[in-house]
């Protein structure tokens, strides 16, 4: 079976570029080219440049794994998007990747790469445990592994906050405009926290540069939405399928919804995103409220009682009409909490949610979202809890949330997470374990930290699915 290439003859029904590639253009640089980035970026990306071709072509840079690069590398740049929906499946081959990096090899070459004046934009997937975040303060914590890695050599960074503070001190001192730093990963305001993350990082290494980043440096946020499970190889057979046999190891598939809404702020010009779907905005806040405490702390759920219940993929619990029942009602509780959103109907957004979980052509697994629970509870469900808690509403669906994550971990006696071991300490803690869970140091804020009603709302709901957690070890 030949590889997919340049060279590829396809059938006329797959999707190509409409660009000429030969005259592709570096513009950004990508940091973490994971499935979603595939999925989502890339995609608007190359639909931008097919309504309106400009130099925007995309240096996509893992940090640390060179496989899926070198797998880019010999595929020519290219590889397949399967939209598999209700009325079959697509194939759109996506080909505005430029050049292909990987931080842990390349690394003078990545740093070339964010110190050149042709690279306009520095865009972010690199998941949410990446940025490191100091958890109690919100700023930078210089303990996490890559952060305190880089501030002892600077000058060779391997992390995403290190390599945008050492791009951008190399064009202060070329006297080059500043890239704008975009991050599409799920942190609130992800473009707030990383310029402080940033500037707090380079004010440790040279005060100047951290001024300077502040006054020159554009860091608008970004609200990004789409189910990408990850490629298994039932993906890789039905690209091979949909490509008339040939073969595509870096071929994802996903659900025909996709959005990206985009504070609009490029001071060096962007590609025509808006051309391509994407919402221009002033204020995203409203919409990442709405999609971190809707869809993804929704999914949160979804997960653990997959977990719970021995389901593996997302469409299995929402065939199961109980278990929808609480997942509706938990994303009710989270739209009370949720300002009026702007061109947005939230009832209908709930019911469109429903929809793409229960989608019978996406095989989401249900450990694949359970995965570094400890990153994304506090903006997904402890952020809405605690605006319910103080606006007198009902916190049960919140607290039956993180019951449900205790309950899993005691179920499975694993977590993949941060604070691992941690978790299964908590988990083995004895006759409450509710109780170590909660008392577990920098995970609830202080509202709930010292809230009652909260403690008994969680212990409650750790007991409602203790019969799940005991059938397993029977």
């Amino acid at each position: 079976m030949s590889r997919l290439s340049s060279q590829s003859v396809l059938p006329e029904a797959v999707h190509v570029p409409e660009f000429d590639r030969a005259t592709l253009l570096p513009g950004i640089v990508h940091l973490g080219f994971g499935a979603f980035h595939r999925a989502h970026q890339a995609a608007f990306t190359q639909r931008a440049l097919n309504a309106d071709p400009d130099a925007w072509g995309i240096v996509a840079v893992n940090l640390r794994s060179a496989g899926p690069i070198r797998d880019l590398e010999a595929q020519d740049g290219l590889y397949t998007i399967i939209t598999r929906g209700p009325d079959g499946d697509s194939a759109e081959v996506i080909g505005v990747t430029e050049d292909w990096l990987c931080a842990a090899e390349d690394g003078a070459e990545v740093l070339a790469r964010l110190a050149d004046p042709a690279i306009r934009i520095v865009t972010l997937t690199v998941t949410e445990k990446a940025y490191g975040v100091d958890p109690a303060t919100g700023g930078l914590d210089r303990n996490h592994p890559s952060i305190a890695a880089d501030l002892a050599d600077p000058s060779h960074p391997g992390g995403a906050v290190g390599l945008l503070v050492e791009g951008l001190r190399l064009r202060r001192a070329a006297d080059t405009p500043s890239f704008t730093v975009l991050s599409c990963d799920n942190l609130p305001s992800n473009g707030r926290v990383l310029r402080r993350l940033v500037t707090e990082y380079a004010a440790l290494t040279d005060p100047g540069l951290a001024d300077w980043i502040a006054a020159e440096v554009a860091f608008p946020s970004s609200m990004v939405d789409r189910i990408v499970p990850a490629a298994t190889d039932a993906t890789r057979a039905r690209a091979a399928a949909l490509l008339g046999g040939v073969e595509d190891v870096l071929a994802i598939e996903t659900e025909p919804f996709i959005q990206w809404v985009i504070e609009d702020e490029f001071p060096q010009g962007r590609p025509a995103w808006d051309k391509a779907g994407a919402v221009m905005v002033a204020d995203v806040e409203p919409y990442e409220n709405m999609k971190l405490r809707m869809l993804n702390g929704t999914h949160t759920l979804v997960a653990h009682l997959g977990i719970l219940n021995g389901l593996e993929h997302v469409r299995d619990v929402m065939a199961v009409p109980a278990l929808v029942a609480q997942v509706r009602a938990h994303m009710l509780a989270a739209r009370a909490t949720l300002d009026p959103v702007p061109g947005i109907d939230l009832d209908r957004y709930a019911d469109d949610l429903i929809l793409r979980f229960a989608n019978p052509a996406i095989a989401h697994r249900n450990i694949q979202i359970a995965m570094d629970s400890t990153q994304k509870l506090p903006q997904r469900i402890f952020s809405p809890a605690t605006d319910a808690l103080a606006a007198g509403q009902d916190i049960t669906p919140f607290a039956r949330v993180m019951g449900a994550w205790i309950a899993a971990i005691m179920k499975w006696r694993e977590a993949d997470d941060p604070r691992r071991a941690e978790l299964l300490a908590a988990a083995e803690a004895g006759e409450n374990p509710a109780r170590a869970f909660l008392d577990l140091p920098g995970l609830l804020p202080q509202a709930l930290a010292v809230s009652a009603e909260w403690h008994r709302a969680v212990t409650a709901a750790v007991a409602e699915f203790s019969h799940l957690t005991e059938r397993s070890a029977s």
